[in-house]
């Protein structure tokens, strides 16, 4: 069910206020799993669902880690054999 209609039942009176309020949290609740971003309270990027706690770098220093990828990603490649790979 979306956004819009869960208030247009809860208008036609078809949900009461507490059940819209559930749906609607559920609905700004990212699935377990799934990658989110917020900004932090000093103005940072916080990247959520990668670990347990959240990783976090300013602007520039996301900017720096996106131009070193292609690095990152062939380093990865090189070392394949030695890394190990969490299961889901």
């Amino acid at each position: 069910m979306t956004r819009d209609e869960i208030l247009s039942k809860l208008a036609a009176g078809e949900l009461k206020v507490d059940e819209a309020s559930k749906l609607l949290a559920e609905m700004d609740t990212p699935k377990r799993g799934a990658l989110y971003c917020k900004v932090s309270e000093k103005g940072a990027v916080s990247v959520y669902g990668l670990q347990r706690m959240p990783v976090t770098l300013y602007m520039e220093q996301w900017e720096r880690l996106f131009e070193f990828g292609d690095q990152i990603q062939q380093f990865i490649k090189d070392n394949a054999g030695s890394l190990k790979k969490k299961d889901k």
